[in-house]
């Protein structure tokens, strides 16, 4: 089931009517609720796959309260290990398989030695890389000592699978999330307008802003070899803006359908494209897995703590493994390793976190040293898109070579103006907003109520207008 799909809009005014009017007074069937809703809105896919997220749940459930009672810390490790193994042995045979035997076959190639050896015809199940780092999280924050095992299984079914972040996130922390299923949840009407508005804003980013330029990034990127260098650019710059749109969307409608039922996950997003730097931009891009992957594998690692080697070695590592996480085809190493090159010298010279606070926090434009850095930024990260859209390397390396060939000068095949106009009408509301959660929340303060309803009303007939363009969200590939 998908955010932008008449299905959802069904089944969420069902589930909120049940949850706060007929369960509203017994917390663990409200919990038992959350967790029947969230396995029939993944299991609308494919209901197969509902076995691997009991199992999932099952295994990290006994293996924290393993934790709980064992002090030794061999069998401590030994439980932590199970986990480890059971979730990433999952994730790597699902999404990684064939990759690593396609790779390994042309290694013994380049050396003369064929292997004969079968690929599987293997189904990604959606989601699976996000929540399994959410359970994994769990586990290690018990092993850590940072987290009380839970004694409710219902409680830590609904954490992992909580069906608005289930299959694209934010990736919630069991710290954060698995609390607020022990305390009863009061309907608050503030806090459901606010959700209101959030969802409203991620559908917009999703159906206007992502699904419009995913056609002409699809067209120009499928077709790469027919279209100038000019046009190329336009093609990096319109998906730049879809995975903006279609994965902060997801976001947003995400963190705003739980806020209606009383829940409160972590900010994912917070306008990437307006980052001064590199560091700034892995800051507010996707923070949910920044975070992750920063304390969960670079900390443990060493961090910044040791020399420049140590700092270098270490960066690499994460930004290698957040590319390989997304997927398994070089395209993403690249792209990881990309940003691991842009945010070395920053990390280097000790300027990683330079910009902290929200860009021109005390006037309406930036100043021209601030202009400067945001272009820069968004130059090296559009570079970096192409891998990540690229079918593979070679179609990412002739793309880039087109870009900066002669063709580069011709007028552009593909130039539609009401679209770029469109963006630059996003960004404008997004730059006015940036000091909000979301574009739109301050709305309701800043606005009187004719004005305010007026803004609803058009962003939903715009939604609705372009709602005939629907295509699935970005990341339920990884």
């Amino acid at each position: 089931m998908i955010f932008n799909s008449i299905d959802f809009a069904l089944f969420i005014p069902i589930v909120f009517v049940l949850y706060w009017f007929v369960f509203n007074k017994n917390l663990k069937i409200q919990n038992l609720l959350i967790v029947i809703a969230s396995y029939i809105f993944y299991g609308w896919w494919d209901w197969k796959f509902l076995s691997l997220i009991f199992f999932s749940s099952l295994v990290d459930y006994s293996v924290g309260l393993g934790l709980k009672k064992y002090q030794e810390v061999s069998k401590r490790k030994l439980l932590l290990w199970t986990s480890i193994f059971v979730n990433l042995g999952f994730l790597g045979f699902f999404k990684y398989y064939n990759f690593f035997l396609d790779n390994f076959i042309d290694a013994f190639m380049f050396f003369g030695i064929e292997i004969k050896a079968n690929s599987l015809n293997i189904i990604l199940p959606v989601g699976i890389s996000f929540y399994t780092f959410q359970t994994l999280s769990y586990t290690i924050d018990v092993y850590r000592n940072k987290l009380e095992p839970t004694k409710s299984f219902v409680a830590f079914s609904a954490f992992v699978a909580f069906f608005p972040q289930l299959v694209a996130g934010p990736i919630e922390r069991a710290t954060n999330l698995l609390p607020q299923f022990y305390k009863k949840r009061v309907f608050s009407y503030q806090k459901a307008t606010d959700g209101l508005r959030q969802i409203l804003w991620g559908l917009f980013k999703k159906v206007v802003i992502a699904d419009t330029c995913a056609e002409y990034t699809n067209t120009i990127f499928n077709s790469s070899d027919m279209f100038s260098g000019n046009t190329l650019i336009l093609g990096a710059l319109f998906f730049t803006f879809q995975i903006y749109g279609d994965f902060s969307g997801y976001s947003d409608i995400a963190i705003g359908t739980s806020r209606l039922f009383g829940f409160n996950l972590n900010r994912n997003f917070a306008y990437p494209y307006f980052s001064r730097d590199i560091a700034e931009f892995w800051r507010r891009w996707h923070i949910s897995l920044s975070t992750w992957f920063r304390d969960y594998l670079y900390i443990p690692l060493g961090g910044s703590r040791g020399g420049s080697w140590m700092k270098i070695r270490n960066t690499f590592i994460i930004f290698l493994v957040s590319g390989f996480w997304h997927g398994a085809n070089w395209t993403f190493i690249i792209w990881g390793a990309l940003n691991a090159l842009y945010f070395l010298p920053l990390l280097l010279l000790n300027k990683n976190r330079s910009n902290l606070d929200v860009v021109a926090s005390n006037s309406i434009f930036p100043s021209f040293r601030e202009l400067i850095s945001i272009l820069i930024t968004f130059g090296l990260t559009v570079f970096a898109w192409i891998f990540f859209r690229a079918d593979n390397v070679t179609h990412a390396f002739n793309y880039i070579q087109e870009v900066f060939s002669s063709s580069l000068f011709r007028y552009p095949e593909i130039f539609p103006k009401k679209v770029l106009l469109l963006i630059a009408l996003f960004i404008i509301v997004e730059w006015l907003g940036r000091k909000s959660e979301f574009a739109i929340e301050s709305i309701n303060t800043k606005f009187s109520f004719p004005v305010r309803w007026l803004s609803y009303i058009m962003l939903i007939g715009i939604i609705f207008y372009y709602s005939g363009k629907a295509q699935q969200f970005i990341y339920f590939q990884f």
